[in-house]
């Protein structure tokens, strides 16, 4: 996927009972880095004291130290990878955020964005709350903070029952650990085990708590089930107990996740993303099929939509482009030249079977289109007879106001141009995009029912399934706010 297009939401993980908690949730984060590579952290708690580290940069950068983790104590815990996507990144931003109350402490990692926060976040102010942070996650504190109710528990669904958004919430109290999905479900949340030894003559189960299946194969535990849109988990040492205070209503999964997001190795909602983004990409061959002589994926993200554009089609499927996976995303481009040239640090023409070949070139999405154009570009510098582009996406016409970072609907190319015109733009003979129907029909679905879309796929369609941000005045005002932290 383009450097300056979607970035990714955040991803987090939480355990429940299980030793040497920090280690463990730093397996589990490195699962889920492509969730976030901004920032990291992880607050344990032992049974008496909790216990906390946030830094800067990579997992591995932050927790790859082992007297980090020995200062970690505890068999309870929740981690958070940020990714920041306008504003500075700061450490007191970079989650799990952590505050004493009466009935304790309290940790909160989050993955989306709340539309209301500006409007909470004055009215906190007013009332005399001092933040500490510019993240949308340091509202659920306070409401949780000036809440008459007594259980943290009750406390949280009152908070809950205020904010407006998408979102998927871990949270640690000295007594549990609590998963919270949004009422439509638009971020994911799932629920796993690992089963214990023998304790005391009797078998026992910790419990994780993640963002993505894939965090659950590396540290060994069994998946669940999903956590519900709408639902309150709760653990604790009398086990995993399920709360719905919200009135059932539509759910609204976001689409990206089978698109670009998940991890190829994770199942979302019951469907292995791998399998999901090879059927996508032989929507598109049937879809928008043209004479070749080889499809080649922009990597990583185009790699099994590529497949499966090859597999519908017989095009012979190949690496015409060769990732770099040893550049850091904080690579310093100083000049305008090096920024011409930087898509070169991270991806290579395969010139030798490249010249003289009509290449099907297969991407996840266009937004700015900068990215693509100079792919197509380089293709043809490396020889390319014709480029025809492939995007196992619909065009992406609308800003995402529930955790995605997008630009202001005017820098979006689609926005902008039809089909035509972005091929010419970016430089491609042709330029093809999968239909809404065929994205949809690729995931099971026979065709989308506006009325039940199923999906949130405002980025597509403009349909946006929660309010957006405060008021109509405040939607471009606030939007970099918005979309800060996750």
């Amino acid at each position: 996927m383009e450097q300056d297009k979607l970035h990714e939401e955040c991803g987090v993980f939480g355990l429940w009972s299980v030793p040497d908690a920090a280690a463990v949730t730093a397996l589990g984060l490195h699962a889920l880095q492509h969730r976030g590579q901004e920032a990291s952290g992880i607050v344990t708690f032992d049974g008496a004291r909790f216990h906390s580290h946030k830094g800067m940069g990579l997992v591995g950068d932050n927790f790859g130290d082992a007297k980090v983790i020995a200062s970690l104590p505890g068999s309870h815990s929740v981690g958070h990878n940020r990714y920041a996507t306008t504003g500075d990144t700061v450490l007191r931003n970079v989650q799990p955020l952590y505050a004493d109350f009466e009935f304790g402490g309290l940790a909160v990692a989050h993955n989306g964005n709340l539309t209301n926060a500006h409007t909470l976040r004055r009215a906190l102010v007013r009332r005399g709350c001092l933040f500490q942070s510019t993240t949308d996650t340091e509202v659920f504190i306070h409401l949780i903070a000036i809440s008459l109710y007594s259980t943290v528990v009750d406390r949280l669904i009152d908070a809950l029952k205020q904010v407006v958004g998408a979102y998927s919430i871990i949270a640690l109290s000295n007594e549990s650990l609590m998963g919270v999905r949004d009422p439509l479900g638009v971020r994911p949340l799932i629920l796993g085990k690992i089963n214990r030894s023998a304790e005391g003559g009797r078998l026992g189960n910790s419990w994780v708590l993640a963002s993505e299946t894939c965090a659950l194969d590396i540290v060994g535990a069994e998946f669940v089930r999903d956590v519900e849109p709408g639902e309150i988990i709760v653990i604790n040492d009398q086990g995993v107990h399920s709360i719905k205070p919200f009135g059932r209503q539509q759910e609204r999964f976001c689409v990206f996740e089978y698109i670009y997001f998940a991890r190829p190795d994770s199942v979302v909602e019951g469907m292995p993303v791998y399998e999901a983004r090879k059927r996508i990409g032989a929507e598109l061959a049937r879809e928008s099929g043209v004479p070749a002589d080889m499809v080649v994926p922009v990597p990583d993200s185009g790699v099994p939509a590529a497949m499966g554009y090859a597999a519908e089609s017989g095009i012979p499927f190949e690496f015409g482009i060769i990732r770099n996976h040893y550049v850091g995303r904080t690579f310093i481009e100083p000049t305008e030249h090096i920024r011409n040239l930087g898509v070169k640090l991270k991806h290579s023409a395969n010139r030798a079977i490249l010249e003289g070949k009509r290449v099907v070139l297969v991407d996840d999405s266009i937004v700015r289109g900068t990215t693509s154009k100079k792919i197509v570009e380089m293709m043809r510098q490396a020889g390319a007879a014709e480029v025809h582009m492939r995007i196992s996406s619909p065009p992406t016409t609308h800003s995402c106001f529930y955790g995605i970072d997008t630009p202001e609907r005017g820098k979006l190319l689609a926005a902008r141009h039809d089909v035509h015109e972005m091929a010419k733009l970016i430089g491609a003979d042709t330029l093809a995009f999968v239909s809404l129907g065929g994205l949809y029909r690729a995931l099971g679905k026979p065709s989308r029912d506006p009325a039940q879309p199923h999906y949130c796929d405002a980025c597509f369609t403009g349909d946006y399934p929660i309010p957006l941000p405060d008021t109509s005045e405040d939607v471009g005002r606030h939007l970099s706010y918005l979309v800060e932290e996750h």
